[in-house]
């Protein structure tokens, strides 16, 4: 019995230490997103200059 409490406490923690790497990486991505917009934005604002 302990060893399937074991197993699924293990279990429930990759599952959520998962979740959080995903979180971080899609946090990253729309970071990385918004400044590539903004980079965009105003390159093309200094060469309309």
């Amino acid at each position: 019995m302990a060893d399937n409490y074991l197993e699924k406490r293990y279990d429930e923690y990759v599952a959520r230490k998962e979740a959080e790497q995903k979180a971080r990486q899609r946090a990253w991505k729309k970071r990385l997103d918004a400044y590539r917009r903004k980079l965009s934005e105003t390159c093309q604002d200094k060469s309309g200059q």
